[in-house]
């Protein structure tokens, strides 16, 4: 078993930048890179779905999402489909709920919290958490966002 932080993926150090000047491994299996995002399985949760069509195409035009991030990606969306579905119980029905014998923890506030650990495991894991957001450096976006950058340099 080895040691400390997991290395970052290649792809990611190009779009989050290498703050560490770490070397790059150049030899690193490639995920095929998306032109469109892909439509939702047929099994996914409608919310699910909505979350899918919302954060897809960020990820796509961010150049984050690959082939091989695919099963991240649904189990987010699966994961935020149960999160929102166990809130909607417990506003509906209360933190505790009436056991056997006496009033018991809603069994949706675990399905919330386990959704919740869920959503953080995979939201890092595609750069949908606010640090893993703040390292991003989306190739060209500076350029992209600057309405000046060609008035530089130029003489009148």
């Amino acid at each position: 078993m080895t040691r400390g932080r997991k290395p970052k993926p290649s792809h990611l150090k190009a779009v989050q930048g290498n703050a560490g000047k770490r070397a790059v491994n150049h030899d690193e299996p490639q995920g095929e890179e998306l032109t469109e995002v892909p439509l939702p399985p047929e099994w996914l949760d409608p919310i699910a779905i909505q979350m899918w069509e919302k954060i897809g195409p960020w990820l796509v035009s961010s150049k984050i999402l690959t082939g091989s991030d695919i099963a991240n990606l649904e189990a987010y969306c699966a994961a935020y489909a149960r999160w929102r579905k166990a809130e909607e119980d417990i506003a509906k029905n209360g933190i505790t709920v009436q056991g056997m014998n006496s009033l018991v923890k809603n069994p949706a506030c675990t399905v919330a919290n386990e959704s919740l650990k869920q959503l953080v495991a995979f939201g890092s894991a595609l750069g949908l958490d606010p640090s893993s957001r703040a390292r991003l450096a989306i190739p060209g976006a500076k350029e992209a966002g600057n309405p000046f950058k060609d008035l530089i340099g130029k003489k009148r």
